[in-house]
């Protein structure tokens, strides 16, 4: 058994990959391989998996929660306005991005929509919205 964290799930597609705690790289998950309710399964959930080699790469198998890990009770953007839904109801993937396309975004939205802003401004609030990414897995380094 490999320990390992969510990096992302795409529920209307199925699958995601798992960051294993040892390092190396992400091992690809597809939804068939869950021993846990799919709804459980979103970014940054700690798991247990085998890895398999698949016809891509490497490939988690027989993905569970640790052992006495609670099951998520929430996924977690869980209280904020609910976004647009696949057909088949599951959240969409989001991509992520590096924190310097995240901050570009951010700088052309805030330029955008407050062009009065001074530059002092949008600095903070920029940083502050960065970190907000980078702790809801929209951002990373």
């Amino acid at each position: 058994m490999v320990a390992g964290r969510v990096v992302r799930f795409d529920g209307a597609r199925g699958y995601g990959f798992i960051a294993p705690d040892h390092g190396g790289e992400d091992v690809f998950l597809h939804a068939n391989d869950l021993l846990i309710p799919e709804s459980y399964v979103h970014s940054g959930v700690a798991v247990e998996f085998e890895i398999e080699d698949g016809d891509r790469g490497l490939k988690a198998s027989s993905v569970r929660l640790p052992p006495g890990a609670e099951p998520p009770l929430h996924h977690p953007s869980a209280g904020h306005a609910p976004g647009p839904r696949s057909e088949d109801g599951e959240d969409p993937m989001c991509d992520v991005l590096s924190v310097a396309e995240y901050t570009r975004s951010v700088t052309e939205l805030l330029l955008a929509a407050a062009p009065t802003l001074t530059g002092q401004q949008i600095l903070e609030i920029r940083r502050h919205l960065v970190q907000f990414g980078k702790n809801h897995g929209w951002a990373e380094d």
